[in-house]
């Protein structure tokens, strides 16, 4: 009904840039559908974006590649802090888990509790969040922690914790605090979405972005205007809804920046 309506806009047709329409597109778009990821652009030089492969760099310089987007420390108190910008996926993890065991893992399992700083995460793989949240929980029962539904295949994958795992578990009784902005965008939204409805995990920070599992950008027609999708959703077993368009909520809700205070 509104692509009806809005066809029948005359006033469309005399605006005069690419760019003005697109941002007139979108507006009317996301008003209809009220969702923020939906968006219209134009971009005569759009190259698609090919997703970065990991170099194949022996593992010791491949971690080195990979400790550029972590941070890690022990703070007084034997409080652990870590901070995560990329959420590996399983192909790379099994490929430096070894390495990231010694360099980071194993300095970490001693500490009295976590500080996850999720903060800076905008990207990450599917396939890391099994990983994540079962270092948090028991080996034993399995549980399913999410389901993502991908709307190309029309297939749904649930996601379960891990029975086996490289090296020890953190354990399921220490303090675990996850900080949060509203740039934590993504995979990352879904890590501590899970924890939290798992009790396993207290949320400090700003409300989460509200992004996408899956963003997929299609060409319109044989024109320089590009149409962004979300292609995937996720589904909380526990909540039966999601963390998409509205973030993840906070516990304890403080600008960013004091998060860590």
């Amino acid at each position: 009904e509104a692509i009806e309506a809005a066809s029948s806009n005359t006033e469309v047709l005399n605006i005069p840039d690419g760019e003005s329409l697109a941002s007139v597109l979108s507006a009317g778009v996301s008003t209809t559908v009220s969702d923020p990821r939906l968006m219209v652009s134009f971009e005569p030089n759009y190259v698609p974006a090919v997703p970065p492969k990991m170099p194949p760099l022996p593992p010791e310089q491949l971690i080195a590649v990979l400790q550029t987007s972590m941070k890690l420390d022990i703070l007084e108190g034997n409080i652990g802090y870590l901070r995560i910008d990329h959420i590996l996926g399983e192909e790379v993890a099994e490929k430096v888990g070894p390495l990231l065991l010694d360099l980071v893992w194993n300095k970490i399992l001693p500490t009295s509790g976590l500080i996850f700083d999720l903060r800076y995460t905008g990207s990450g793989d599917i396939s890391g969040i099994p990983y994540i949240v079962s270092y948090f929980i028991e080996a034993e029962p399995q549980i399913h922690i999410d389901s993502v539904y991908d709307r190309p295949s029309n297939t749904t994958t649930k996601l379960f914790s891990m029975s086996t795992l490289l090296g020890e578990r953190y354990g399921i009784t220490k303090p675990l605090i996850i900080l949060t902005s509203k740039n934590t965008k993504g995979i990352a939204e879904d890590v501590a979405y899970c924890l939290q409805n798992l009790k396993r995990a207290t949320i400090v920070g700003e409300k989460t972005a509200g992004g996408s599992m899956k963003l997929d950008k299609f060409k319109v027609g044989d024109t320089d205007f590009y149409i962004t999708v979300p292609t995937a959703k996720s589904v909380n077993p526990i909540t039966g809804s999601t963390w998409e368009i509205s973030g993840v909520t906070p516990d304890v809700e403080v600008n960013a920046e004091d998060a860590l205070a």
